[in-house]
């Protein structure tokens, strides 16, 4: 079948105006559309969790409705309409690969695995995966838990480790994947595992809103080094310009301090529980120089 000079014109036209979209960067389709996705956790206390009514809170996500800002105003738009999708830690890379969210808002670690199908910003915290156990378990260190039941969160660095350490070791523990954090606490706190290996910050703050916190510890030697940095998509240097300026600003003009503050060290929904942690020599070394390089520790 032949088609006609009109025809052959309207399908070029249609295959240019696809091959357009498909190389649109992520401003034209904000600019576009009038809208900024952000990708957030339910459980990640206090980074980006959610509180009573459904809505995302937490310490990444204000960095990322600052970023959202400043996309608004590189884009000189009156109006941004923030949208917000709730993901796995399973799920959080395809989230942002595959298009369905602008940014990333968690407790995501910047690693050389990750950074083959997303960007990331500058890091804004430096943890460290430890364990968390019941106080009445009297156990101090991975050692004892030869044989026993180990809980980590499906899709994190902290599982990755947990079954090296295991393998190197040879203790033969049963390595368990959770779905999400919550769920791997409460298998400690059934006593359905006898540990979750995860990263401390986030440990503190399930032990911090359990009903009883001091029917949990954190023990341990660190397992990683994790740098948490927002997810972006990859190779949009456009994009990643401005996320890059916003964050170098909010580190540089010291507004991440109080910010810090805010998730870190005063009370935080739900429970009005304060963390206590003030911010570690390690972090605040990185932020003197905010660079989205890190070096893989893990």
């Amino acid at each position: 079948m032949h088609l006609t000079l009109p025809q052959r014109l309207a399908s070029a036209l249609l295959a240019l105006a696809l091959a357009q979209t498909a190389a649109a960067g992520e401003l034209d389709k904000i600019r576009a559309s009038g809208e900024i996705t952000l990708a957030h956790r339910n459980t990640s206390i206090p980074f980006s969790y959610q509180d009573a009514d459904g809505k995302p809170m937490g310490y990444a996500v204000d960095l990322c409705l600052k970023i959202a800002d400043a996309v608004k105003r590189e884009l000189k738009m009156s109006q941004l309409t923030v949208k917000y999708l709730l993901v796995t830690p399973d799920k959080r890379l395809s989230a942002i690969s595959e298009g369905q969210a602008s940014l990333e808002c968690g407790s995501t670690t910047n690693n050389a695995e990750r950074r083959k199908v997303v960007d990331f910003t500058i890091p804004h915290f430096v943890s460290m995966a430890r364990l968390l156990v019941r106080s009445d378990a009297h156990v101090e260190s991975m050692a004892q838990l030869a044989g026993r039941t180990v809980v980590s969160t499906k899709g994190t660095t902290p599982l990755v480790r947990l079954r090296r350490a295991n393998d190197d070791g040879a203790l033969k523990m049963k390595i368990i994947e959770a779905p999400d954090h919550a769920q791997a606490f409460a298998m400690v706190a059934a006593g359905q595992a006898e540990a979750f290996a995860m990263d401390d910050v986030l440990l503190f703050g399930l032990r911090a809103n359990a009903i009883k916190p001091e029917d949990f510890t954190v023990i341990g030697k660190p397992l990683t080094i994790e740098p948490y940095a927002i997810m972006l998509p990859k190779d949009d240097p456009a994009f990643k310009k401005v996320v890059d300026q916003e964050m170098r600003r909010i580190i540089l003009s010291g507004e991440i301090y109080p910010l810090y503050a805010k998730w870190f060290q005063q009370p935080i929904p739900p429970k009005g529980i304060n963390l206590a942690l003030p911010m570690q020599h390690m972090l605040k070394d990185m932020l003197k120089y905010p660079s989205d390089k890190v070096g893989d520790l893990n």
